[in-house]
Parts: structure tokens; C-alpha cells; sequence
């Protein structure tokens, strides 16, 4: 199971297309949902359980990285893998330093190809806990 968590309603549909092409199961959630409470995001992952989550690293890139930190914290995902995407991947890297649960981080504009793979190796991976 992938779960996609964007805030661009667009995005999440291409990149579920892509994934789902490639043979994954996928679950999104909007990141203003989780913000405003609409979402629980621990009801939605402990009912998703999945193996990567999929988060787009948005300016201002530290306030956007303590929520992946308040993800990886979250018990239900240990073991889970995540896939970051950010118009600033060099940010991105040198925030996840060596955290073993940041499977890839792929700059934007997009190469689908690029985050299929990457996506579909971090499901075959092994856990990271």
C-alpha cells in the first residue's frame, strides 16, 4: 500500500495513475485535511497501514519537514519508507540527513518513471525498523 499525501489535488491523481499502472495499491490524503482536523491521520494510517508514503517537501521546507518527523514518530508506520518530492531536492536531502526511513527524494518537475521506481523499490524494501 502507497499512500500519497500532497496538498494539489492534480498531483495526487497523476502520480495515483502512475502508481497504480505499475501495479500498487494506493490511498491519499490531503495535507490541509490532516491540517484542519477534517483527516485523523492516525485513523488513516493505522487503516491503511502503508509500506511508503509519498509526501511533497513544500516551503518553508523545516515547518514542512517536522510533520514527516511527527509521521515517523507515529508507531503505526514503523518500518514504513518514505518518498519525498520537493522543487528544492538539495533542501529536502540535507533536512532527512541519514534517516533510514527516507528511501528517495525526487525534485520536481516530475519524472514519472523517476518516482514509480522509486516507489515500487521502497515497497520491496526491507523495514526499516
Amino acid at each position: 500500500m502507497v499512500a500519497i499525501i500532497n496538498s494539489n489535488d492534480d498531483v495526487v491523481e497523476m502520480l495515483r495513475l502512475s502508481f497504480e499502472q505499475a501495479g500498487l495499491l494506493v490511498v491519499s490524503a490531503h495535507v490541509d485535511a490532516i491540517k484542519r482536523g477534517e483527516t485523523n491521520l492516525t485513523d488513516f494510517v493505522r487503516t491503511h497501514r502503508p509500506k511508503v508514503i509519498v509526501y511533497d517537501l513544500v516551503p518553508p521546507y523545516d515547518s514542512s519537514y517536522r510533520f514527516v518527523e511527527h509521521l515517523r514518530q507515529n508507531d503505526v508506520l514503523n518500518g514504513c519508507h518514505f518518498v519525498l518530492t520537493s522543487t528544492n531536492p538539495s533542501r529536502a536531502h540535507e533536512l532527512a540527513g541519514t534517516a533510514e526511513e527516507i528511501y528517495e527524494v525526487v525534485g520536481k518537475p516530475y519524472d514519472l518513471g523517476q518516482i514509480t521506481r522509486a516507489v515500487k523499490e521502497a515497497s520491496r524494501a526491507r523495514p526499516t525498523r
